[in-house]
């Protein structure tokens, strides 16, 4: 595996991939490694002004829609992952496994369809590593009320959040050796080592 390489961190919301990601890109910083940090949808100019669009609460797009605008999305970003890959490490904030558990899983688009045009898109740019973070929906929802503000994602029903997790982990029992789930609901710093441990070995 590459020493510089890309690394996802997955999971629905409230499952702290947000922070984890964030601890790794500090501890980054602290070693002095090059890195790149970047979100989906979001990480460019044109993606962020795309993902203000999906996530804004007064937006209504069929679930095709959606898809179309997370995948425009990540058209924009993908040229700021290859021109850093093999040069940086990349931490990705959700990828290509969420298109597939959101819109596919979640929302019954057709799974040939997503990874037609995102294979277009991706081309050969791979996924090193994965960290997938699941969560209790009971626990989900309590760290959903603490957030100042909820966008149009934070709002879907539990069922759905279940179906999501539940494609997350599909995913990621067809190609082990590629992820790591941890268990957001054992305490925060068990799992950052947990991470950080992983990020030693994959650096």
């Amino acid at each position: 595996m590459s020493k510089k390489p890309i690394i996802v961190f997955e999971g629905i919301e409230g499952t702290g991939k947000s922070h984890h990601i964030k601890n790794v890109a500090n501890y980054l910083k602290r070693r002095k490694i090059k890195f790149i940090q970047i979100r989906e949808p979001g990480g460019s100019v044109n993606s962020e002004k795309i993902r203000n669009l999906i996530l804004d609460n007064k937006s209504t797009f069929n679930k095709e829609t959606d898809l179309l605008l997370y995948l425009s999305a990540r058209s924009e970003n993908i040229e700021i992952i290859r021109q850093n890959a093999g040069k940086k490490i990349i931490l990705i904030d959700r990828f290509s496994d969420s298109t597939i558990a959101y819109q596919h899983y979640g929302m019954g688009v057709n799974l040939n369809f997503i990874k037609n045009i995102n294979n277009h898109i991706l081309k050969n740019v791979k996924i090193d590593f994965t960290f997938l973070n699941t969560v209790d929906l009971t626990n989900m929802k309590k760290r959903l009320r603490l957030r100042k503000k909820l966008n149009r994602y934070d709002k879907f029903d539990t069922k759905f959040y279940e179906k999501v997790q539940n494609g997350f982990i599909k995913i990621l029992k067809k190609n082990p050796k590629k992820y790591i789930r941890i268990n957001s609901n054992l305490d925060i710093d068990l799992n950052e080592n947990i991470i950080l441990n992983k990020i030693n070995d994959l650096i």
